[in-house]
């Protein structure tokens, strides 16, 4: 049997093990920590689109004369049916007056033999006559009325006009171009995706497209259709979207940086340098309630910028550490030093930091 005085030295012993083991853990090791945040989450697709007119037209003129007169000016906003050129037609205006005069007498001589052929005084054949010239008269009244209208340049629809190139007096051929249209109060926008997302691609998905001509602004619309055939040199698919335009910011042939999301969805998200990858899986250092971090497996989804998708393994709320973690092990106790909500930069946070500027 041990005596009191070895039981007592054992005892002593075991103390002094104990206070060498509390000496010897680090103190808390300074961390970031995020938290596990819940968000409106998509997959994207990115893809550079052009800007076109939903609607567009090139103004040429129709036949051989000159320009009698102009009803626009450079950039102006007409409405449709708006008067645009005149081109000259006096030879036409003489031979309307002409036929409207033929019109009118082929109409009382036509009246005058039906009256007669009721009567039985006149053969019919005689009224089929004056009914075929009255005919004949309407016939040549609706080609001069047509030809007027050639020299009529009017926009198909409301819109913007181009810059004027011409002046009164000057010749235009047919083809000659008198202005252009377009239809600016929502535009179309045609990218050419990668045809591996096919799958994904459909009417109806939402587009965020954005341009350097309008720094930190964005412009939604939907993916309006998909074409039915791929590009065979470059693999790649037609998509168009619409987007509105009530302010006309937006011109054709603008190139847009577009996003095309898909599958939008409530999902759990945390920063992208919060994950500790090791071999096929993802990890990440939960700050627990006793300021002690746990090593968890994480499996995730989609990325975007800064942040990454988490489909199982963490729970809405609970810290993550995104900065200090390199050097963390199980069970270890940390001190938190700022929380990364996402509204600061890193250096932001660094610079809130007892001591200023530096890394956890």
């Amino acid at each position: 049997m041990r005596s009191a005085t070895d039981l007592h030295l054992l005892l002593a012993g075991l103390a002094l093990l104990c206070a060498v083991a509390q000496a010897a853990e680090p103190p808390p090791a300074g961390v970031i920590v995020a938290p596990v945040r819940q968000v409106q989450f998509a997959d994207t697709i990115e893809a550079l689109g052009t800007v076109a007119a939903v609607e567009s037209v090139a103004l040429t003129a129709t036949v051989t004369e000159t320009v009698g007169a102009i009803h626009f000016d450079d950039g102006d906003r007409v409405e449709k049916g708006q008067l645009l050129a005149e081109l000259s037609s006096r030879e036409e205006h003489a031979q309307l007056d002409e036929a409207r005069a033929t019109v009118s007498e082929a109409l009382r001589q036509y009246q005058r033999f039906q009256s007669l052929a009721a009567r039985g005084t006149a053969a019919r054949s005689l009224l089929d006559e004056r009914q075929r010239d009255w005919e004949t008269a309407r016939a040549r009244l609706a080609a001069i009325e047509s030809r007027l209208a050639d020299r009529l340049i009017k926009a198909p629809f409301a819109g913007v006009v181009g810059l004027r190139d011409l002046s009164v007096g000057a010749l235009v051929e047919p083809g000659d171009l008198i202005t252009t249209l377009d239809d600016d109060s929502s535009v179309k926008l045609e990218l050419p995706v990668s045809a591996t997302y096919l799958q994904q691609l459909r009417p109806g998905l939402e587009v965020l497209a954005s341009s350097r001509a309008f720094p930190g602004r964005s412009f939604s619309g939907t993916v309006k259709a998909v074409n039915s055939r791929i590009d065979p040199v470059t693999r790649s698919i037609r998509v168009r979207a619409t987007l509105p335009n009530p302010e006309h910011l937006l011109r054709p042939g603008m190139l847009m940086q577009v996003v095309v999301q898909q599958e939008p969805r409530t999902t759990l998200v945390i920063p992208e340098e919060s994950l500790l990858p090791l071999a096929e899986r993802q990890y990440v250092f939960v700050v627990g309630a006793d300021s002690r971090v746990d090593r968890r497996e994480v499996q995730i989804g989609g990325r975007r910028p800064g942040l990454v998708e988490v489909d199982k393994g963490l729970a809405a709320n609970e810290q993550v550490v995104t900065h200090g973690h390199l050097q963390l092990r199980p069970g270890q106790a940390v001190r938190v030093l700022a929380i990364d909500d996402g509204s600061r930069s890193l250096p932001e946070l660094l610079r809130t930091l007892p001591g200023g500027v530096g890394s956890p």
